[in-house]
Protein backbone atom coordinates (compact mmCIF):
# COMPACT_ATOMS: atom_id res chain seq x y z
CA UNK A 1 0.00 0.00 0.00
CA UNK A 2 2.66 2.62 1.21
CA UNK A 3 4.30 2.11 -2.26
CA UNK A 4 1.47 4.26 -4.27
CA UNK A 5 2.15 7.32 -1.77
CA UNK A 6 3.96 10.16 -2.28
CA UNK A 7 7.51 9.92 0.01
CA UNK A 8 6.62 12.01 2.68
CA UNK A 9 3.32 10.10 3.23
CA UNK A 10 5.73 6.83 2.94
CA UNK A 11 7.80 8.10 5.70
CA UNK A 12 4.39 8.99 7.73
CA UNK A 13 3.33 5.56 7.34
CA UNK A 14 6.17 3.69 8.35
CA UNK A 15 6.49 5.78 11.57
CA UNK A 16 2.55 4.68 12.09
CA UNK A 17 3.71 0.60 11.43
CA UNK A 18 6.33 1.58 13.51
CA UNK A 19 4.19 2.96 16.36
CA UNK A 20 1.60 0.27 15.88
CA UNK A 21 -0.71 2.56 14.54
CA UNK A 22 -2.98 0.54 12.08
CA UNK A 23 -4.68 3.17 10.23
CA UNK A 24 -3.80 3.66 6.36
CA UNK A 25 -3.25 6.56 4.78
CA UNK A 26 -5.95 8.00 2.16
CA UNK A 27 -5.17 9.97 -0.79
CA UNK A 28 -7.84 12.95 -1.26
CA UNK A 29 -8.51 14.04 -4.75
CA UNK A 30 -7.69 17.56 -3.98
CA UNK A 31 -5.49 19.20 -1.45
CA UNK A 32 -6.93 19.17 2.10
CA UNK A 33 -4.92 21.89 3.50
CA UNK A 34 -7.16 23.36 5.94
CA UNK A 35 -9.08 21.62 8.95
CA UNK A 36 -12.73 22.94 6.93
CA UNK A 37 -11.61 21.49 3.82
CA UNK A 38 -10.70 17.88 5.46
CA UNK A 39 -13.69 17.75 7.19
CA UNK A 40 -15.83 18.34 4.24
CA UNK A 41 -13.85 15.97 1.91
CA UNK A 42 -14.28 12.76 5.15
CA UNK A 43 -17.45 13.89 5.47
CA UNK A 44 -16.81 14.59 9.30
CA UNK A 45 -17.08 17.55 11.88
CA UNK A 46 -13.65 19.94 12.01
CA UNK A 47 -13.16 19.50 15.79
CA UNK A 48 -12.31 15.82 14.51
CA UNK A 49 -9.31 17.08 12.84
CA UNK A 50 -6.10 17.57 14.31
CA UNK A 51 -4.59 19.74 12.83
CA UNK A 52 -0.15 19.88 12.82
CA UNK A 53 1.09 23.83 13.67
CA UNK A 54 4.68 24.00 14.13
CA UNK A 55 5.41 27.56 16.27
CA UNK A 56 8.72 28.81 17.62
CA UNK A 57 9.97 28.56 21.04
CA UNK A 58 13.53 29.79 22.53
CA UNK A 59 14.86 29.16 18.74
CA UNK A 60 13.53 26.20 18.37
CA UNK A 61 10.14 24.14 17.07
CA UNK A 62 7.53 23.27 18.59
CA UNK A 63 4.21 20.97 17.11
CA UNK A 64 0.64 21.47 18.72
CA UNK A 65 -1.48 19.23 17.46
CA UNK A 66 -5.23 21.38 17.82
CA UNK A 67 -8.81 20.38 16.90
CA UNK A 68 -10.20 22.13 13.64
CA UNK A 69 -12.41 23.43 15.92
CA UNK A 70 -10.60 26.39 17.10
CA UNK A 71 -7.08 28.34 16.78
CA UNK A 72 -4.47 27.74 19.05
CA UNK A 73 -4.09 30.58 21.93
CA UNK A 74 -0.32 30.99 21.98
CA UNK A 75 -0.09 33.76 24.43
CA UNK A 76 -2.51 31.00 27.12
CA UNK A 77 -0.59 28.15 25.77
CA UNK A 78 3.00 29.67 26.88
CA UNK A 79 1.52 30.03 30.12
CA UNK A 80 -0.01 26.80 30.56
CA UNK A 81 3.23 25.35 29.36
CA UNK A 82 5.37 27.24 30.78
CA UNK A 83 7.68 28.15 28.04
CA UNK A 84 8.82 31.33 26.48
CA UNK A 85 6.86 33.42 24.24
CA UNK A 86 4.81 30.98 20.92
CA UNK A 87 5.11 32.33 18.03
CA UNK A 88 3.95 31.29 14.33
CA UNK A 89 7.10 29.68 12.30
CA UNK A 90 7.70 30.56 9.02
CA UNK A 91 6.96 28.35 6.14
CA UNK A 92 10.87 28.00 5.65
CA UNK A 93 11.21 26.57 9.52
CA UNK A 94 8.21 24.24 9.24
CA UNK A 95 9.82 22.37 5.89
CA UNK A 96 12.95 22.65 7.97
CA UNK A 97 11.52 21.43 11.26
CA UNK A 98 9.09 18.41 9.68
CA UNK A 99 10.32 18.05 6.09
CA UNK A 100 6.71 18.46 5.16
CA UNK A 101 4.80 21.80 4.07
CA UNK A 102 2.23 23.78 5.95
CA UNK A 103 -0.99 22.32 4.88
CA UNK A 104 0.71 18.99 5.05
CA UNK A 105 2.09 18.47 7.77
CA UNK A 106 1.65 15.31 10.11
CA UNK A 107 2.40 14.55 13.50
CA UNK A 108 5.13 11.60 12.93
CA UNK A 109 7.60 11.27 9.78
CA UNK A 110 10.04 14.27 10.88
CA UNK A 111 13.76 14.34 10.78
CA UNK A 112 13.73 14.12 14.72
CA UNK A 113 10.97 13.87 17.48
CA UNK A 114 9.23 17.47 17.71
CA UNK A 115 8.55 18.70 21.56
CA UNK A 116 4.41 18.56 21.13
CA UNK A 117 1.50 19.98 22.92
CA UNK A 118 -1.74 17.75 22.41
CA UNK A 119 -4.96 19.57 22.54
CA UNK A 120 -7.21 18.15 25.57
CA UNK A 121 -10.49 18.70 23.29
CA UNK A 122 -9.44 15.81 20.55
CA UNK A 123 -10.41 13.56 23.19
CA UNK A 124 -13.88 14.24 22.61
CA UNK A 125 -13.48 12.19 19.26
CA UNK A 126 -14.00 8.68 19.40
CA UNK A 127 -11.37 8.73 15.97
CA UNK A 128 -9.80 11.29 14.84
CA UNK A 129 -7.53 12.34 11.43
CA UNK A 130 -4.51 14.14 10.43
CA UNK A 131 -2.63 14.60 7.84
CA UNK A 132 -0.27 12.24 6.11
CA UNK A 133 2.54 14.45 4.75
CA UNK A 134 1.07 15.99 2.21
CA UNK A 135 -1.82 18.29 1.98
CA UNK A 136 -3.58 15.28 -0.01
CA UNK A 137 -3.02 12.89 2.57
CA UNK A 138 -5.07 11.75 5.83
CA UNK A 139 -5.25 8.98 8.34
CA UNK A 140 -7.25 8.15 11.03
CA UNK A 141 -6.59 7.18 14.29
CA UNK A 142 -7.16 7.41 18.01
CA UNK A 143 -6.40 9.69 20.70
CA UNK A 144 -4.57 8.02 22.99
CA UNK A 145 -2.80 6.93 19.81
CA UNK A 146 -2.26 10.46 19.15
CA UNK A 147 -0.70 11.41 22.14
CA UNK A 148 1.40 8.39 22.32
CA UNK A 149 2.62 8.79 18.99
CA UNK A 150 3.84 12.03 19.73
CA UNK A 151 4.80 11.68 22.89
CA UNK A 152 2.83 14.70 23.84
CA UNK A 153 1.75 16.60 26.82
CA UNK A 154 -1.79 16.88 27.26
CA UNK A 155 -2.75 20.74 27.30
CA UNK A 156 -5.73 23.02 26.72
CA UNK A 157 -4.48 24.68 23.07
CA UNK A 158 -7.22 27.47 23.20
Amino acid sequence: MSAHLPARSRLVHDALRDAGIPGEIVVLPDAASTAALAAEALGIEVGAIANSLIFWVDDAPLLVMTSGAHRVDTVALAERAGTGKIGRASPEQVRAATGQAIGGVAPTGHPTRLPTIVDEDLAAYPQIWAAGGTPHTVFPLTYDQLVALTGGTVLKVD
